[in-house]
């Protein structure tokens, strides 16, 4: 087979770089967290693996685009970083839509309600109406929780096509959040298939002790792009009172909701897998 050209050669080479560098900039966009709103250079390195002298380039760049801003030692977001992910929620354009809906159905059961989208292994939060604080982990837009012992990751993982939930299943670890939480990749299979037939999901107590919660898919045409779900406490809700009095309500606001997202239009948008 003859070589490529050396141009064609050069241009592939720049790709590959540029590509990286822009693995790199993410990396260090995602490194900072509510445990960790500021850090050194160092820490920035250490924790993204990568050298000093290239973190300080990226950070240095990302000051000058206005997405963090430092006092000489430490670096930490600012507000301009929301814009990034306000591109992807503004396609969805869930919240118009949705955040009504979910502050109807609150009213009407008494208790939180959330929507997510899928970012394999996690669920993202997009939007969410609270009640009270039900969980030891605090709950905002942004907030990823594993899918596997979520009601709405186990709605978005039955939406995935075939092959890409036998790569999930066979990739990524399961990890136990509680003694219920199903760990094997063969009896959540099963679970999921369970899901896909019935088309919503309930999960008790694993992802935490004295929760739990059931889901329904916000559908775009055919297309599933999101998942709804109300979320109680064990101590005042049963699972026959969750399945009887919250769940009807919940599939026909998913349902209701998924009808304004279809009636609006192709957005062009595919969940995250």
């Amino acid at each position: 087979m003859p070589e490529a050209p050396e141009t064609e050669r050069s241009a592939d080479v720049e790709r590959q770089q540029s590509l990286q560098s822009l693995e790199r900039g993410m990396a260090v966009i995602q490194v900072f967290s509510r445990e960790k709103p500021a850090l050194t250079l160092s820490e920035v390195a250490n924790l993204t693996g990568i050298t000093r002298a290239t973190a300080r380039r990226i950070l240095l760049t990302l000051e000058k685009l206005g997405h963090v801003r430092s006092d000489g030692r430490l670096f930490s977001p600012t507000p301009r970083l929301l814009t990034l992910g306000w591109a992807y929620l503004s396609s969805l354009n869930l919240s118009e839509l949705a955040l009504p809906l979910m502050e109807a159905l609150v009213e009407e059961t008494h208790e939180s309600c959330s929507a997510a989208t899928l970012d394999i292994p996690d669920v993202v939060y997009v939007a969410r109406v609270p009640t009270r604080r039900i969980m030891s982990i605090t709950l905002n837009v942004g907030t990823r929780l594993p899918a596997h012992c979520t009601s709405m990751g186990r709605v978005l993982l039955a939406a995935l096509p075939a092959d890409q939930l036998e790569a999930y299943l066979s990739g990524t670890e399961l990890e136990a959040w509680t003694e219920r939480t199903i760990t094997d990749p063969d009896r959540l299979r099963t679970v999921i298939g369970d899901v896909r037939h019935r088309g919503w999901a309930l999960v008790d107590q694993e992802l935490e002790v004295g929760l739990r919660s059931v889901a329904a898919p916000i559908r775009r045409g055919q297309e599933t792009i999101a998942a709804l779900n109300v979320s109680s406490a064990v101590s005042r809700v049963s699972l026959d009172d969750l399945r009887r009095r919250i769940l009807p309500p919940l599939v026909k606001t998913a349902e209701t909701i998924s009808n304004a997202l279809t009636h609006q239009g192709p957005q062009h948008h595919r969940p995250v897998s």
